[in-house]
C-alpha cells in the first residue's frame, strides 16, 4: 500500500516520539539517529545552488516565452512582489509577538536539542550582520560567482541567477531557445533528485525527532507547536485580512466570489501540496467560473505557479527568524534585512512540488550563519503547513489574475455587471 507522503511524516513523526521517549539517554540510539538525520541535511544542501539558481534562470526565460513585460508583466510582477513582500513582513510580526523560540524566557535551543555552539553561533551571525545594510548591499554582487556557489553565498549567486536569467531572455530567439532547454533540462532533473531525496524524508524526520527526543524529551513539541501557530496564523492573516483587502480596493470585487470560484483548486492545493500540479484546476475555475479571459488567465497563472509563492516566503521567514530564537539571537537590522529578502527572491525560485521550501530555508539560515540543523526539527511538521502554505500560494495566483484582469480593462470578472445591480 503505497501511502500519501504526509501520512508517512505523520507516521514517522509519532514513531520517532514513542522511540525518543523509550531510549531516553541511549548512546546508540543517539549515534545513529545523528548520522542519519546528517545525511538527510546533507542531501538537502546538495540541492540548493543547482535547485535555485536553475528555477531562476529558467523562470526568467519563460517569462520571455510568455511575452515579456509588457503592461500585462508589469501589473502581474508588481503584483507579486508587493503582496509577498507584505507575506513576509506578516510572518515577521506573527514570529515576533508570539516567539515560538523562547520558551519561559529562555531560548528553546536546550529543548529542541540543538547541539550548536550557541556563542559561536551568535558571534558568527553578529559578525555577519556587523556591516549591517550596506554590508548586505555588497554581498549583493560576487566577485565569483562559481566561488560563491562553492562558499554557499546564495546572496550574491541569486543575484547573479537573476541577471544571467534575464541576459538569456534578451538573447535572439535561437540562441535563447538553445539555452531554454538546456536550463530547463537542469531544472526537470532537480526536481526529479529533490522529490527523490524527498521520498527519504520520513527517515529523516525519524532520525532527528528520535534522536532529539531521546536527548530532550517531549518538551522539544512544545515550540515546535508555537512555530505551527506563527505560521498558520501569518497564513489566515494573509488570506482572509490582506488579500481581499486587495481584491476590495484594487480589483473592486468581493473576496468571497473568488474564495467560492476557487474551491475546487484550493481543495486541490491543500491535498496536493504543489501549485504546479494544481494549475489544471485552477486554470479552469478561473477561467470558467470567475469568467477571467484566457489571453489575462494563461500568461498570469503559469508565471505565478513558479513566481507567486505567498505562503512559501511567509514560511520561510518564519522559520528562520524561529530559528535564530531559539538560539538567543537578537538579529541586526542588516540580518533582518537579508531574511526579508532573500524570502522573497528565493520563493521565487521554490519548486512548485511538495517541502521544497526547505530548501530555500537552507539558503536563507547559510546567508545569515545560522547552523541548518534546525531544518530537521523544521520537517517533523513541513507537510501538514505545506498544504496550507500551497493553497495560499494558489489563493494568491488566483487574486493576481482577478487583479491584472480588472486594471486591463476586464468587465465580467466574478460577474461585476451581476453584482452591481445587487448591490
Amino acid at each position: 500500500m503505497n501511502l500519501p507522503l504526509h501520512w508517512r511524516m505523520l507516521i514517522a513523526l509519532a514513531a520517532a516520539v514513542a522511540v525518543g521517549t523509550l531510549c531516553a539517554d541511549s548512546a546508540f540510539v543517539l549515534k545513529v539517529c545523528g548520522m542519519v538525520g546528517s545525511l538527510f541535511l546533507s542531501a538537502l544542501k546538495m540541492l540548493i545552488v543547482p535547485l535555485i539558481l536553475a528555477a531562476l534562470i529558467n523562470g526568467l526565460i519563460g517569462g520571455a516565452e510568455q511575452g515579456g513585460l509588457g503592461k500585462l508583466g508589469v501589473l502581474t510582477f508588481g503584483f507579486y512582489v508587493g503582496t509577498g513582500l507584505l507575506a513576509i513582513l506578516i510572518g515577521l510580526t506573527w514570529t515576533s509577538v508570539l516567539t515560538p523560540g523562547i520558551v519561559d524566557g529562555v531560548p528553546a535551543a536546550g529543548i529542541l536539542g540543538l547541539s550548536g555552539d550557541a556563542s559561536a553561533i551568535v558571534s558568527d551571525v553578529q559578525q555577519k550582520g556587523a556591516e549591517d545594510l550596506w554590508g548586505v548591499v555588497l554581498r549583493l554582487i560576487p566577485t565569483n560567482p562559481i566561488e560563491a556557489a562553492a562558499k554557499g553565498d546564495m546572496l550574491g549567486l541569486v543575484t547573479f541567477g537573476l541577471l544571467f536569467g534575464w541576459a538569456l531572455s534578451q538573447l535572439p530567439r535561437g540562441l535563447r531557445d538553445t539555452q531554454a532547454s538546456f536550463w530547463k533540462g537542469i531544472y526537470e532533473a532537480m526536481i526529479r533528485i529533490t522529490a527523490l531525496v524527498m521520498k527519504a524524508a520520513p527517515i529523516g524526520v525519524f532520525a532527528i525527532v528520535t534522536g532529539t527526543v531521546a536527548k530532550t524529551g517531549i518538551a522539544a513539541l512544545q515550540p515546535l507547536a508555537m512555530f505551527m501557530l506563527a505560521v498558520v496564523l501569518g497564513l489566515l492573516t494573509h488570506a482572509f485580512i490582506v488579500l481581499p483587502l486587495v481584491l476590495k480596493l484594487v480589483a473592486r470585487v468581493p473576496a468571497y466570489a473568488l474564495h467560492r470560484a476557487m474551491a475546487p483548486a484550493l481543495l486541490t492545493a491543500f491535498s496536493t501540496s504543489s501549485s504546479n500540479a494544481t494549475l489544471p484546476m485552477t486554470m479552469d475555475c478561473i477561467e470558467n467560473k470567475a469568467k477571467v479571459p484566457r489571453r489575462v488567465s494563461g500568461f498570469v497563472l503559469p508565471i505565478g505557479a513558479n513566481v507567486n509563492t505567498d505562503g512559501s516566503a511567509l514560511y520561510e521567514c518564519v522559520a528562520a527568524i524561529f530559528i535564530a530564537q531559539a538560539y538567543g539571537l537578537d538579529l541586526s537590522f542588516g540580518a533582518q534585512f537579508t531574511i526579508v529578502a532573500l524570502a522573497l527572491i528565493t520563493a521565487v525560485g521554490v519548486a512548485g512540488i511538495p517541502s521544497a521550501s526547505l530548501v530555500a530555508i537552507t539558503v536563507i539560515l547559510s546567508a545569515i550563519g545560522l547552523p541548518l540543523e534546525g531544518v530537521g526539527l523544521i520537517l517533523a511538521v513541513d507537510r501538514v503547513l505545506d498544504m496550507c502554505r500551497t493553497a495560499l500560494n494558489v489563493l494568491g495566483d488566483a487574486s493576481a489574475t482577478i487583479v491584472v484582469a480588472r486594471l486591463s480593462g476586464e468587465d465580467g470578472v466574478l460577474d461585476q455587471p451581476a453584482l452591481k445591480q445587487s448591490a
